[in-house]
């Protein structure tokens, strides 16, 4: 008969106490390059998530109208109206807002209320310069 054998693994991190939440801090790998940390809001990213996943489930017919789906989902009709604008942004908004590379303008409040359906009238009510042009 074998004996059990065990096997240990050491993973080298240390864990950083910020303001209100935890981070792991993996070390450098091999090869040298860093993982790429972002600056991006927390609170704008999840809710960036959330209204791509119900504007999903819109498209998707799971949900007839937003009505439906504040029923279904258990969250209050303004809020997902509200929540539904973000899923109207420019994509290259959403990007400067996913990488952390925000301006004093773009923040979640803001974005909650009234979004001007027009790429470019988003851009100019964000203080932001003209995309450029797709080739």
């Amino acid at each position: 008969m074998t004996t059990a054998t065990s096997i240990t693994v050491r993973v080298p991190l240390a864990i950083r106490h910020r303001p209100g939440r935890k981070t792991v801090v993996t070390p450098v790998p091999d090869d040298g390059e860093a993982a790429t940390s972002t600056r991006a809001d927390p609170a704008l990213v999840k809710a960036l998530a959330r209204a791509f996943r119900y504007q999903r489930l819109l498209d998707e017919g799971r949900y007839a109208s937003i009505t439906e789906m504040a029923v279904g989902e258990r969250i209050d009709r303004g809020y997902l109206g509200r929540l539904l604008r973000l899923a109207v942004l420019a994509p290259d908004i959403v990007e400067e807002l996913l990488s952390g590379r925000a301006w004093v303008e773009a923040h979640l409040a803001r974005l909650m209320g009234p979004v001007p359906m027009v790429w470019g009238d988003q851009r100019r009510m964000l203080n932001r310069p003209p995309a450029p042009p797709a080739f």
